[in-house]
């Protein structure tokens, strides 16, 4: 019995210290927000770069599209497709160094991030001011309201 136990404690241990640091969820966290790429796909550090890259993923036809809506209307429209896409491919819910930038602009929920990007892409596409901060408050206060 005594063996046992002391073989226990010793499994215990040596478990720990191998997967332990493994499942630490703070550790994978600070490890995601410093990664340019996740799961294969490149996370941008800004909106700047998000432009880039959305850019490069929307045909010219789909981008016609959505530049000639209106703004609501491509927030409204887009949220579970190119938003879906968004904070799915961009890790916003596991954290990534684009999800750290836009929490430091101001919006914490991965949706709203998604959101602030769609609206920003659809005013740098029609060469409008992106008004990223007044855009954050909007967002954040829909979402207390709710």
């Amino acid at each position: 019995m005594k063996y046992l136990f002391m073989s226990l404690a010793i499994l215990f241990t040596t478990s720990t210290l191998i997967y332990g640091q493994k499942n630490d969820p703070e550790k994978q966290y600070q490890q995601r927000i410093e990664k340019d790429v996740i799961n294969g796909v490149y996370i941008p550090a800004d909106l700047a770069e998000c432009f880039v890259e959305l850019n490069k993923k929307i045909s010219k036809e789909s981008k016609a599209k959505f530049k000639n809506m209106s703004e609501s209307e491509a927030a409204i429209k887009l949220h579970f497709s190119l938003g879906r896409w968004i904070w799915h491919n961009w890790s916003f819910y596991e954290g990534s160094r684009l999800s750290v930038y836009l929490n430091k602009v101001g919006v914490h929920h991965p949706e709203d991030m998604a959101r602030l990007i769609i609206i920003t892409y659809h005013r740098y596409l029609n060469k409008k001011p992106l008004d990223v901060k007044v855009l954050a408050e909007k967002i954040n206060a829909a979402r207390n309201k709710k």
